[in-house]
């Protein structure tokens, strides 16, 4: 209900894209207001003010503000080359709660795409949901409980316990983790098992055997493992993991919105 009256408010409250996106105000480090919270959003680089938009709705980590995700190189700098418009709320107090499901921070996160909806012509079919460490598993929560409109989750170093339940789910996740993480720890499970972090969503789809792609590169001192999901009932899988520790690999979100937007994969 709190989630509901929330959006009501925002879509009766806010005027029509055009006019909204005409104030300079609400840009890049200026933040969005949005009730007694705020966003950010960041345009793509080049776009013609008309032609309907992907959208990346990013959740910052611990301590953190959306201020710093628009102007992130690795976060930023991968949307503004693809078309892609950025959407970064700010957490209350800098950090998010999505231990478990009786969290308002779903509810905000699902306004800021409505508000962002009355200022930009966004594709609806083509939204994804990413986020960073506490904001990682901050974007598994809101897959969790609202991600039937979500078109990928782009998940880094962060992630619910395996036995969450999930009312929803996105169309497909791609989840990226390092086994030295000692932030948000790679989940390991039973005997070592590394692909034990995707567990919940593997189940969700109902996927069987995983397809091993074996290693990759995106930059050259950074090596990445890819397992693939995609025999599910429903749905994909990926999940890449490397030996570093916590961090946002350079052009991994990049890559994976190439991806996912039928493009030529390429860095930055």
């Amino acid at each position: 209900m709190r989630r509901l009256v929330l959006v009501l408010s925002v879509f009766f409250a806010v005027p029509a894209f055009a006019a909204d996106r005409a104030d300079p105000a609400c840009h890049a480090e200026i933040p969005c207001p949005l009730g007694d919270r705020s966003y950010h959003v960041r345009e793509p680089d080049g776009w013609d003010g008309t032609s309907p938009l992907p959208v990346l709705l990013h959740f910052h980590g611990w301590m953190r503000e959306g201020a710093l995700i628009v102007k992130h190189r690795r976060i930023s700098g991968a949307t503004r080359r693809r078309g892609v418009l950025l959407l970064a709320p700010n957490g209350h107090r800098k950090t998010w709660d999505f231990w478990d499901s009786a969290t308002d921070d779903v509810g905000f996160a699902e306004a800021v795409i409505e508000d962002a909806a009355r200022r930009y012509p966004i594709d609806r079919a083509r939204i994804y949901v990413s986020g960073y460490s506490f904001g990682s598993a901050m974007a598994w929560r809101y897959a969790c409980e609202n991600g039937n409109g979500v078109a990928a989750l782009l998940a880094i170093s962060g992630t619910l316990r395996q036995t969450e339940p999930c009312p929803q789910a996105p169309q497909e996740v791609r989840h990226v983790h390092g086994t030295a993480d000692t932030v948000m720890d790679f989940p390991f499970g039973p005997g070592g098992d590394a692909t034990y972090p995707v567990t919940l969503w593997r189940q969700k789809f109902g996927c069987d055997a995983a397809r091993d792609e074996g290693p990759w590169q995106i930059v050259d001192w950074l090596t990445l493992d890819r397992t693939i999901w995609d025999d599910c009932r429903t749905g994909k899988v990926t999940l890449d993991i490397h030996d570093g520790g916590h961090f946002i690999p350079h052009g991994w979100i990049g890559w994976q919105l190439d991806e996912l937007l039928g493009r030529t994969p390429a860095y930055p």
